[in-house]
């Protein structure tokens, strides 16, 4: 409905088109604020306040990002990001006013990209938005080169996942982690060199959140994820990504 969804579309000629952001937040006032700062770094902003209509939104206008609200009017943000990552990678930051370890760690393992708590900066969070597009974006075709074990098959170029020929569907965060290890099968990774791999911004972010995304990702690539083929644990330092001539 039209008042329940609006789109500002920036008239600033000099800035490239960054993309559409959807802004899923039912306080208006709070919206708009995101919408300015948005538009003025080349984005497009749509807004909708209505838990309900967000899914529709996200196939009305394929957006690049969404910053979504958890309590919302029909459809909590929680359950909006589990049905979004049934069938789309596009990244998500979730908005809430709680700060316990426990919902930042429950919202990223739902599949959100990050986490912001109220009150928040607005130029921080589009500086957010703008690091994670930057690290979701696939690698240049120069330094692209797929990387493949044992029917998992990671290409750079395309930005795309495939286990036995059949797309994987992962998460920006989920994508880093197994580039990360991929790119250097064998080497044991500590918990913080792959929240530096996957986040700049590392010290906001607990170590923990590595476990609960490995864990997401084994459930995708893994025939099973207690016996894991791929991902390997290193026990009290992190993981690893199995060598290829090993058993």
């Amino acid at each position: 409905m039209k008042d329940e969804r609006d789109v500002l579309i920036s008239q600033r000629s000099s800035l490239i088109n960054q993309g559409t952001v959807l802004i899923v937040e039912d306080d208006r006032n709070t919206a708009a604020l995101v919408a300015t700062y948005l538009e003025r770094e080349g984005f497009t902003p749509v807004m909708v306040h209505d838990g309900g209509q967000v899914i529709q939104a996200v196939s009305d206008w394929d957006p690049v990002f969404i910053i979504l609200d958890v309590m919302l009017p029909n459809m909590d943000g929680w359950t909006i990001c589990r049905t979004l990552r049934k069938s789309s990678e596009v990244p998500v930051l979730i908005l809430t006013a709680r700060e316990e370890e426990v919902d930042r760690v429950a919202g990223l393992a739902m599949g959100a990209d990050d986490y912001v708590v109220k009150p928040f900066s607005p130029r921080e969070l589009v500086e957010r938005v703008k690091a994670i597009l930057r690290r979701s974006r696939p690698a240049s075709p120069a330094a692209a080169s797929v990387l493949s074990y044992g029917g998992l098959e990671l290409n750079p170029e395309k930005h795309r996942v495939t286990r036995a020929g059949e797309p994987v569907l992962l998460t920006a965060w989920e994508y880093k982690l197994l580039y990360a290890l991929m790119c250097s099968p064998g080497k044991a990774f500590s918990r913080e060199e792959l929240l530096s791999q996957c986040y700049q911004n590392s010290e906001a972010v607990i170590e923990r959140v590595i476990d609960v995304h490995i864990g997401k990702l084994r459930q995708k690539i893994e025939d099973d994820p207690a016996q894991p083929r791929f991902i390997l644990t290193v026990r009290g330092h992190g993981y690893r990504f199995r060598e290829e001539d090993e058993q």
